[in-house]
């Protein structure tokens, strides 16, 4: 029997090795790698290919939404499922929007995450049962009224820039992390606050916090 390759990407040691613990015992699934921050779980999707990641939706350096992007967007074969703690819109709508192929609770059974692995797999999308309504009250929200301007104005690279100033990386850092040069992390920081329309580092961390595009506490 072939078995569903997974990678697990969370920030908290345990709850990793829980997963993998919890995994490992069912005969159809095998977990190859984990990641402890989106950066890392973008590289390894490209190394491996795995059928599923388990993806955190705040993780430093890089979170969530911007991996699962990152990763549909250049391997779109693996199916990438959110687990979180957040059950408000925000994070459930930002992650769909992200092209992952289901939302779980951190509160779930584990026979749901397992049986979401299953579900993916077969091409199907699964969603929490306490979160489902979320996202048809969403929907309706948006055919109903204007769109909001939101952290979709912003680049994937912008949006990476954003976390990692809120974070409170500086521009040299930042510049070593992403391999591009002091002047270039600037001219995305000037172009981040033109429109954003919010000019200093306190109301861009406070931005980024509300939209959910970093791992600090809401």
């Amino acid at each position: 029997m072939k078995k569903i390759k997974i990678v697990i990407a969370d920030d908290h040691k345990i709850t990793r090795q829980g997963l993998r613990s919890l995994l490992e015992k069912e005969p159809d699934m095998e977990v190859v790698a984990e990641a402890e921050e989106g950066r890392t779980a973008v590289r390894l999707a490209a190394e491996i290919k795995p059928d599923v990641i388990i993806m955190d939706v705040s993780m430093p350096d890089l979170n969530g939404m911007e991996a699962s992007r990152q990763i549909v967007n250049k391997l779109p074969a693996i199916k990438i499922i959110a687990l979180s703690m957040h059950s408000d819109n925000l994070f459930v709508t930002e992650m769909l929007k992200s092209g992952v192929s289901g939302y779980l609770l951190k509160d779930c059974a584990f026979e749901e995450l397992a049986g979401a692995i299953r579900s993916v797999m077969d091409g199907k999308m699964y969603l929490s049962p306490s979160i489902s309504g979320l996202v048809v009250n969403g929907y309706l929200n948006r055919i109903s009224g204007p769109e909001t301007a939101g952290s979709e104005v912003l680049s994937g690279r912008e949006r990476e820039i954003l976390q990692m100033i809120a974070e409170g990386r500086t521009t040299k850092q930042i510049a070593l992390k992403l391999h591009i040069s002091v002047k270039t992390v600037e001219t995305h920081r000037r172009k981040i606050m033109v429109k954003l329309n919010i000019f200093n580092i306190a109301e861009l961390t406070k931005y980024a916090i509300r939209k959910g595009l970093t791992a600090l506490e809401r």
